[in-house]
């Protein structure tokens, strides 16, 4: 293996390296605590920790870090406190399937879990069968809330998605929320599973499931509704349905709600909070990357990400994407040098050789050893292979946007290009501009590609009328037909230059004359480069005065620019009509969203949002092509 194949390796090698950083980078620390709620206020950070059962924390030891700087804080129980309101909604399931033992049970659960629940949790109830009942909005009153459970009563079906739709929003939007749901069968609504689990990681509710006597196959949706809400599933049967009520309300109970102060100087919104507390079983620590101030308007509470991988502080995460990407990008530039290196001490006889397919063994293996070098170019075109349409599409835009790249080196530079975006993208916006960059990177080399070429055609086309006015000039002057050619090709602009230089270069090769010149009004997609072209085939095969036929083709392409000119002057009030009706309502929906992101949000996480949304999108589309339709002349 050469050196620019290890150096390559070593690039490839620092890049997964710095992703098995990003990945593995989780702190190395045991936590058995967990930030389960945070809210900026006036007063500080309000910290919610979750502790295990049975744990004893000594309130008057507690110590936080903010950014990794030291912030003074104080820690309270979270039951004997009401700085950061806490609501939980009961959804319970009032179907047939749960007469019996099993809504005895149920009652019985609801009331252990009310006993257990802090006095200052409100606690509301939400049940579903045929209908969505709001039996009690949230409410302190326990004896309220214990008439409501001992008054439910049974009816058919089970409206399980709906239900934990209307728990979703009784929860509402203030403080921690959550949501405890209790069913025994499958849903039986025309709603879908997406929706709800979109709506509930939309509105940041921990949601918690209890399936009552439930296989694994039937509890699949229960699973995935907890999982969007950062929850667990708990299987249980009548007999410990009231210990598991209980368990989930004492886990309330010992919340310890920690007030730390933001430390001087600390200008950022977000940043790395870690809480140490003192316990019987020593010290356990919590830690995320949460809002930690306002800006501008109170910042959502943000829950933790505990015990996930990616919880880890931004600088690691920012080092290992940085070597992973430095490594991608060495492997990307190895690559390219490698794929356009070759050798320079060829013969003119090797090169001719390779030129038309008649190389030697010895060359041709020179040749084979040098693109095995090259193994993401050869797997580039081996994918372009599968699909030949796409083939033939990148390299027509390529030959005519002049470009001397083949299909299979466009198609590996421009997925580079993809990549490194949305590697830069991770790196300065998270998986935001991750998103947004890479589908920028997909975009924008296609649209410069289209843009060149575009260009390209209509530098040529402008061009025409001239060219055939030198040909003209030339063949009155004497000179053949390929001279004539010749002379265009020294005293010519581009692109006109390079097209023709092209079609000497095929007719030495071989080619016939009028071929070569049809192979550019296929290049160039000139329909009246193409009238030329038969016009010289005409006079070829009858015999005439071509030059005076030349002059008078250049004098009707003249007469078509002109009318073309004028046509684009006329109807330019038109098109930038079209163009400022076709994008003042994205570009004002941008506007808002980073202005006014409250005012825009409920565009996306509403169903009526997204009615009137995809409403906008059609209407927009469809006024869109028809002012281009109207503003277009074909000429």
């Amino acid at each position: 293996m050469g050196p620019r194949f290890r150096a390559c390796t070593r690039a490839v090698t620092v890049g997964w390296l710095g992703f098995l950083l990003v990945a593995l980078g989780a702190p190395a620390m045991a936590e058995d605590a967990a930030i389960s709620h945070v809210e900026p206020t006036d007063e500080g950070v309000q910290i919610l920790i979750s502790v295990p059962p049975g744990t004893q924390v000594d309130l008057d030891k507690v110590s936080v870090t903010i950014a990794g700087k030291d912030a003074t804080a104080t820690a309270t129980s979270a039951s004997t406190d009401q700085q950061v309101r806490r609501t939980a909604v009961l959804a319970i399931d009032t179907s047939k399937s749960m007469s019996g033992a099993r809504f005895a049970a149920a009652k019985l659960a609801a009331r252990a879990y009310l006993d257990t629940v802090p006095a200052n949790v409100y606690v509301g109830i939400v049940t579903f069968d045929s209908q969505i009942g709001r039996a009690l909005e949230p409410s302190l009153d326990r004896d309220a809330a214990r008439q409501k459970i001992d008054g439910l009563t049974l009816a058919l079906k089970t409206r399980l998605y709906d239900g934990v739709l209307e728990a979703v929003d009784m929860a509402g939007k203030e403080g921690q929320r959550s949501v405890l749901i209790l069913s025994d069968g499958r849903d039986t609504s025309q709603t879908d599973l997406d929706s709800v689990t979109a709506a509930v990681k939309s509105a940041d509710v921990l949601v918690e499931a209890v399936a009552l006597q439930q296989s694994e196959k039937d509890s699949g949706p229960l699973r995935s509704m907890a999982q969007a809400g950062k929850g667990k599933l708990i299987n249980a049967d009548p007999a410990a349905l009231r210990q598991t009520f209980a368990a989930e309300a004492d886990a309330l109970a010992r919340q310890v709600l920690v007030t730390a102060q933001v430390p001087v100087g600390l200008t950022a919104t977000e940043a790395q909070v870690a809480v140490k507390l003192s316990t019987d079983a020593g010290t356990m620590e919590a830690q995320a990357f949460v809002p930690i101030q306002q800006a501008g308007q109170s910042a959502p509470p943000a829950p933790s990400n505990h015990g996930s991988i990616l919880d880890v502080s931004r600088p690691l995460m920012l080092v290992g994407l940085g070597a992973f990407g430095l490594g991608v990008l060495g492997m990307i530039i190895g690559v390219a040098r490698m794929a356009g290196s070759g050798p320079d001490d060829q013969s003119l006889e090797a090169r001719i050789s390779q030129f038309t397919g008649g190389a030697s063994t010895g060359t041709r293996k020179a040749s084979k050893d040098l693109d095995l070098r090259g193994q993401a170019k050869d797997a580039a075109a081996s994918m372009l292979s599968r699909s030949q349409s796409l083939e033939a599409r990148i390299a027509t835009r390529l030959e005519a946007a002049g470009s001397a790249l083949k299909p299979a080196e466009w198609f590996l530079l421009h997925g580079g290009i993809a990549f490194g975006a949305g590697i830069v993208g991770m790196l300065l916006w998270g998986p935001l501009g991750l998103l947004l960059l890479l589908l920028a990177g997909a975009v924008v080399p296609w649209v410069w590609l289209g843009t060149r070429r575009a260009k390209r055609l209509k530098a040529f086309n402008t061009s025409l009328a001239d060219t055939l006015q030198l040909m003209s000039g030339s063949l009155s002057a004497g000179l053949s037909l390929a001279q004539s050619v010749d002379t265009i090709v020294r005293e010519g602009n581009e692109p006109v230059t390079g097209e023709f230089k092209r079609v000497l270069v095929e007719t030495r090769l071989g080619v016939n004359l009028e071929d070569a010149m049809e192979g550019v009004s296929e290049r160039m997609q000139s329909k009246d480069f193409q009238w030329v072209v038969m016009a010289i085939r005409i006079q070829r095969q009858v015999g005439g005065n071509l030059a005076e036929l030349l002059n008078t083709v250049a004098a009707t392409l003249r007469e078509r620019e002109y009318l073309r000119r004028q046509v684009a002057t006329l109807s330019a009030e038109g098109r930038l009509s079209a163009w400022i009706l076709g994008g003042l309502p994205p570009l004002f929906m941008a506007f808002l969203t980073l202005t006014q992101p409250d005012y825009v949000t409920p565009m996306f996480h509403e169903p009526l949002g997204w009615v009137m949304l995809t409403g906008a999108v059609v209407l927009l589309a469809v006024g869109t092509l028809w002012m281009s339709k109207v503003v277009k002349v074909e000429v």
